[in-house]
Order: C-alpha cells, then structure tokens, then sequence
C-alpha cells in the first residue's frame, strides 16, 4: 500500500497535536499576553505554577505529558487501523512498518515538544516581556 499525501495529513496533526498539549505549561501564558488578556506578571506566575508545579498544581505538567504520550499512541493505533493493521496478526506481519513508523512519529513528536516549548514560545515569551532568558537553551 502506497502512503498517500492524507496519511502524512494525518501523521503531521498526531505529532503537532500532542506537541501542543505537552506545551500548556508554557502556551496560556504566551496567548493570555499576546492577546493582552494578562498582565506580564501574572502570565509568568502561572508558567512557574504550571511548569514548576508549586503549590497545589504539582500533577499538572506530568499529566500534560501524559495525555501527549497517550495521545499519540490512540493516533498511531488509529492511523495503524486506518491502514488495514488491525490484528496482532497483521502487527506481526508488518512488524518492521509498525515499529519504524512508530518510532519514527514518537521521536519527531519529542524533538517538536522541545522545539516548540523551549525554543519558539520561550523567544516569543521574551518578546513578550516575560523573564524566561534564563531558560534559554544557549544560556545554560
């Protein structure tokens, strides 16, 4: 079976989807105070709260990456189904089809989390006014 154009589509939203929900420690705040909803300082309270988890929201960013995680093998499974793999059987037999595409989506999706949420929202986040130079990845 050929790949078509939709299952790259498809592929391309699973990986940017779970990207984004990994990155709601960081993305309120930025969209809170582009949108000029937010103060500076608050928006960079509740990234603290959110990524830090102090006080009370300790479970947020750990459950964040969590449904990223999950999000992304509900997709794969489905994009696997859409694809006529729907069986152990059929798992085995493609065996080397599953596991490339399966590792290959997992790893894009963890190089875009980093790419997205400390690279572009943290320079968008210091266009912004929020103090986040010192989470720079060159500064470190």
């Amino acid at each position: 079976m050929e790949e078509t154009e939709s299952d790259s589509k498809s592929l391309f939203k699973l990986i940017s989807t779970s990207t984004i929900i990994a990155s709601m420690c960081c993305l309120p705040s930025v969209i809170l105070v582009m949108f000029g909803l937010a103060s500076v300082s608050s928006a960079a309270a509740l990234s603290d709260t959110l990524y830090w988890g102090t006080g009370s929201y300790w479970w947020f960013r750990p459950t964040m990456l969590g449904l990223a995680s999950l999000f992304v093998i509900i997709g794969l499974v489905m994009y696997f189904r859409n694809r006529g793999i729907c069986t152990m059987d059929d798992v085995k037999r493609q065996r080397r089809k599953v596991v490339n595409t399966s590792l290959l989506v997992i790893v894009i999706a963890y190089l875009m989390y980093l790419l997205f949420n400390y690279v572009i929202l943290t320079e968008i986040g210091i266009l912004l006014g929020l103090e986040w130079e010192s989470s720079r990845l060159w500064n470190k």
